[in-house]
């Protein structure tokens, strides 16, 4: 008998949370939100993380031997890197709330549409924790790696790209996935500014049905499939690249 009242009641809640006034396209609408900015924003943060890595960890391996040549070269290399530095320091010194809310009330308060701003301020966000991951990784790879491609008389360029970055990414793989994984769930911020997401979606309905416990739990094991979809796929690539390796 209880079990009994125990499904009806959270038959009646589901119904109350999800069905009546079609609440359910409320989760389904900011589900497409948060996976629409955080693709962005993986993009973007991909992007400057390479650039900045590349930059940073440049001058790390050649400051020495370009200090000595010195001219415009060690300049401009000394220029970036300067700034990566700064760049690093403000994003990674500040809370992603706080970037959020002053890329939509200050650098872009001309703009009515708040999910553009939101992918750019968690991917600029992103970048800062990608450059580092990548850095890492690159700065691990063996020097002799870079001699034997120099050898071959492959350029600084080709260098990177064929020989240092892949082995690179293999090896900060499980890094930069924990990173997209904090990236999803980051994301649940954009509220702040008046964005659909999953978050405010699961929010508003409890606000209309003064219910919490149906639609936040919802909103929780959405975000808890949708993690376990990404280790699972991080798995699979793992996997992948360790029989290539072989």
């Amino acid at each position: 008998m209880r079990f009994a009242l125990a499904a009806g009641d959270l038959v009646a809640q589901f119904k109350l949370n999800f069905i009546n006034g079609d609440r359910w396209k409320w989760i389904l609408q900011g589900l497409l939100a948060t996976l629409e900015i955080t693709a962005v924003a993986l993009v973007i943060g991909i992007v400057i993380g390479v650039i900045v890595a590349a930059v940073r960890s440049s001058y790390d391996k050649n400051k020495e031997s370009m200090k000595v040549r010195g001219g415009i070269g060690y300049a401009l290399l000394s220029a970036a890197n300067a700034v990566c530095k700064v760049y690093l320091t403000i994003i990674r010194g500040t809370p992603s709330v706080v970037q959020l809310l002053i890329c939509y009330f200050i650098i872009f308060s001309s703009w009515e549409n708040g999910v553009p701003v939101a992918m750019i301020s968690f991917g600029i966000n992103s970048g800062a924790y990608v450059a580092e991951i990548f850095r890492s990784g690159i700065m691990s790879v063996d020097e002799g790696q870079f001699e034997a491609s120099r050898s071959l008389g492959f350029g600084y360029l080709p260098t990177m790209r064929y020989v240092i970055v892949p082995q690179a990414f293999k090896a900060v793989l499980p890094a930069l996935g924990n990173e997209f994984i904090v990236l999803i769930k980051e994301t649940s911020i954009a509220g702040y500014v008046g964005i659909m997401d999953l978050t405010k979606a699961g929010d508003l309905i409890r606000g209309r049905t003064f219910s919490a416990f149906m639609p936040l739990i919802a909103v929780a094991l959405i975000y808890l499939c949708l993690v376990l979809l990404l280790t699972w796929l991080l798995g699979k690539l793992e996997r992948r690249l360790r029989k290539n390796e072989r």
